[in-house]
């Protein structure tokens, strides 16, 4: 089953307009993948939305799944690494998971295959929730399914769009400032961040080794076993990217344009190093035109339905 939404595409980017709401002119029509054994319905997701705000979900109830997923925050924190109960943290970053609907594996490793199997690790998790399923079902009164399908129903709500960069492709020239034009030419050119920040949601959905955290988290490797998955980390989508420092699994940068030197300088190289990864010898005016087209990437913020 596919339920349709109100977000547009164009090759490049998704823009969420709304008829009603925004006063954009629809294009082609998304689609938002939703199986077949948890179909979207309003009463699911008002239900997950209530559940995601619900602290009975962790041992101690004081830890929510908005307490990390903040949705003032493009729904992530401003922590290097995700702190649970009793002050716990957990070993990476905090990932936004706006448009996550579309995402075809999920966590920074891919360890969860579907939206379903990802709501329910958060809560078994010891540095995060620490409660058992069953445990979780008691304390709502709800069954295990209806638990995991109300979740997943309302994370596939949480949409970002409508960026200057969606208006700008949809036919607005004067959507982006002329730097962020360069920044643009620069993104999908020179600098190369197309390469695997690609598509509607700016994300190959693949895994990469950067070097950033090498060799301390094995990453993707913890998952597949595959040698040369040692030390990589899922592509994460642009969108809203600007609002939501610090960078990278690890949360070890702090600023977009630290970042931009990071990939300036080539990465870290380390024996299972990306080849897409190379120098790539960027002005001062190339920096700041990159970082001012990815301040282009934060748009309209909408969740439930």
């Amino acid at each position: 089953m596919k339920f349709r939404l109100v977000v547009m595409v164009t090759a490049l980017a998704a823009a969420l307009a709304s008829a009603e709401k925004l006063a954009i002119p629809v294009g082609l029509d998304a689609y938002l993948p939703v199986p077949d054994h948890n179909p979207l319905t309003r009463e699911k997701v008002e239900l997950g939305k209530k559940l995601f705000f619900d602290t009975r979900l962790s041992r101690d109830q004081t830890v929510s799944c908005a307490t990390c997923h903040i949705p003032e925050s493009a729904f992530t924190d401003e922590r290097p690494v995700g702190v649970g109960i009793a002050g716990r943290k957990g070993r990476r970053r905090v990932p936004r998971i706006v448009n996550r609907g579309y995402g075809k594996s999920f966590f920074w490793d891919g360890r969860a295959a579907t939206l379903e199997e990802q709501v329910l690790k958060p809560i078994q998790d010891p540095n995060e929730m620490d409660l058992t399923l069953p445990e979780a079902a008691a304390r709502t009164g709800l069954s295990v399914e209806a638990v995991q399908q109300s979740l997943a129903s309302y994370v596939r709500t949480i949409l970002s769009g409508d960026s200057p960069y969606d208006r700008y492709l949809l036919g607005d020239p004067a959507a982006l400032a002329p730097q962020q034009r360069l920044g643009l030419r620069l993104f999908t050119g020179k600098a190369g961040c197309a390469s695997c920040h690609i598509g509607p949601n700016l994300t190959d959905e693949r895994f990469h080794n950067t070097g950033i955290g090498w060799p301390n988290d094995p990453g993707r490797f913890a998952v597949t076993g595959r040698e040369p998955d040692r030390g990589a980390f899922k592509t994460p989508g642009l969108r809203e990217v600007a609002r939501t420092p610090p960078y990278m699994h690890d949360g070890s940068i702090r600023t977009l344009e630290e970042v931009i030197d990071f990939y300036d300088k080539g990465g870290k190289p380390n024996p299972a190093f990306d080849p897409e990864v190379r120098e790539l010898r960027l002005t001062a005016g190339e920096k700041a035109a990159l970082a001012a087209f990815l301040k282009a990437l934060n748009g309209t913020l909408r969740d439930g339905m």
